[in-house]
């Protein structure tokens, strides 16, 4: 594994994983638990291939996901780093920052978290959550007693708006922000956070998925005779200097064990890759058309949408051509819904797009992938 310096937190693996996506089993009554028989052995696996970053949330896996992290890495606890974050939707006084805290400590069985987030901020949430609350001093204390070592935030504005956050936030030593082969809109934010000290974690290097399958990408830059698309993807990342590492959700061994291999090497790309690299991207600005991450903060819905499930498959018609396997996927969707689409449940209330870290027309978009695959 190729380790890199975090900022002044210390060395982290190139590969984080992303515990977002951990195998679960749905039962008859449609509640989830996490497959931990599976879960279990694959994140201690990640640990042996020389994982030693591990980052959670509260909503991960149905609000399953930091139970099993804590119980997978309890045996290793003082070999791995552990990142969380506290949401900030529900946030009216200073108090929330504790009570908080301390409901991750115990799902976590830890005494403390490496690297403690606020989560999904932007400039709105930072001005009148953060500094309105006094949630910085909160975060001090906790430090001051042992309870978290550092202080970061996941990031989801413009681009801008993230030194505008570092600079009003001294306390922060890493930051956790999208970075993709498909959006670079961070890029110049990423460099200015790493020259002032920060170590840099990439949430959605494959973005979103939609780069974790044969595409054009592949075909039309190859390395070495040709390097499939993730691959591809996880490397210009890691190409970037300025970039800690990048997390990944691994559900299966086979996964994991790509990745690694990706991340072992020190050179990700050379600068004639970067040149192949952007010549490409013009060609195919078409992939922007929809994109969504998978991220699940739209969710639930109202009427029991699956919004990410459905532009997943519209995106394999979309970027892979993959048509009739996008449209099987969508009518399995559907099937759960009295009105046989799986879109037409939708009544336009726009809950979703509030919630919306890329700032999609939601409902307009359902009604535009119901035309295509239904």
């Amino acid at each position: 594994m190729q380790y890199r310096k975090f900022g002044s937190i210390g060395e982290i693996s190139a590969l984080g994983f992303g515990c977002m996506r951990l195998p679960e089993i749905e039962s008859e009554n449609g509640t989830f638990t996490i497959d931990e028989e599976k879960a279990i052995p694959l994140l201690r696996r990640a640990y042996e291939l020389g994982v030693n970053y591990f980052d959670t949330a509260v909503g991960y896996c149905h609000e399953n996901s930091q139970y099993t992290v804590g119980r997978a890495l309890k045996p290793i606890r003082d070999k791995v780093m552990i990142s969380t974050k506290i949401p900030l939707g529900d946030c009216q006084s200073s108090d929330y920052f504790r009570k908080m805290l301390e409901q991750s400590l115990s799902r976590l069985d830890t005494g403390y978290i490496d690297v403690y987030h606020f989560h999904g901020i932007n400039r709105d949430y930072f001005d009148n959550k953060v500094l309105k609350y006094n949630l910085l001093d909160e975060a001090r204390r906790a430090i001051d007693e042992g309870l978290i070592r550092h202080i970061s935030f996941s990031f989801h504005d413009k681009p801008e708006a993230m030194g505008y956050i570092i600079e009003r936030g001294e306390i922060f030593s890493s930051v956790l922000c999208q970075y993709n082969l498909l959006d670079r809109a961070n890029e110049e934010a990423i460099a200015n956070a790493a020259e002032k000290g920060l170590g840099v974690v990439i949430m959605g290097p494959v973005g979103g998925g939609r780069l974790g399958g044969a595409s054009v990408i592949g075909e039309k830059v190859g390395l070495g005779g040709g390097t499939a698309t993730p691959e591809l993807a996880i490397r210009f990342v890691l190409g970037n200097k300025n970039v800690s590492t990048a997390l990944s959700g691994m559900q299966n061994i086979e996964m994991l064990e790509k990745n690694v291999e990706v991340a072992r090497d020190e050179i990700s790309l050379t600068e004639e890759d970067f040149a192949k690299v952007n010549k490409m991207l013009s060609e195919i600005e078409n992939f922007r058309e929809l994109y969504c991450t998978g991220c699940e903060y739209c969710l639930p819905c109202p009427k029991d949408i699956r919004i990410p499930a459905i532009f997943k498959a519209y995106n394999m018609a979309n970027v892979y051509g993959l048509n009739d396997a996008a449209k099987e996927q969508y009518a399995r969707i559907a099937a759960r819904h009295e009105s046989g689409t799986a879109s037409g449940a939708c009544v336009s209330c726009r809950a979703c797009v509030k919630k919306c870290p890329q700032n999609l027309d939601i409902p307009a978009l359902l009604k535009k992938v119901e035309a295509t695959l239904g």
